[in-house]
């Protein structure tokens, strides 16, 4: 492993959010950036910004790391607890039903190919 980065409590639901990071999985940083780039789904800005953010973290950690070498090592999408979003709809006579908006907890690992 050479770099990680997580992005918790995201306003996405988990399964929406799959779709995208199993695009990704196994694919070189810069390939997984340009795909994300280009695909027309709600979790890929978050992802997107998430590769960024672990790159960076990469070049931090080791400055003389080369961009080509970085791919998406593991990736996942965990439930979060959705305590401050919750929501309520009226139904028929006098009930209330919850509505349930889903959050993430989003990790990318990097790591690097020889």
């Amino acid at each position: 492993m050479v770099s990680k980065a997580i992005a918790r409590f995201t306003r996405i639901s988990p399964r929406k959010a799959r779709v995208v990071i199993n695009l990704i999985r196994g694919r070189q940083a810069g390939e997984a950036l340009q795909l994300l780039e280009f695909t027309q789904k709600a979790a890929a800005p978050i992802v997107k910004k998430l590769v960024e953010s672990a790159v960076a973290n990469a070049r931090v950690k080791s400055p003389g790391v080369d961009l080509d070498t970085l791919f998406v090592e593991k990736a996942f999408v965990d439930k979060a607890p959705n305590k401050q979003m919750r929501r309520w709809r009226p139904r028929a006579m006098g009930r209330a039903t919850r509505i349930q908006k889903g959050m993430s907890h989003i990790t990318i690992e990097l790591g690097e190919r020889s």
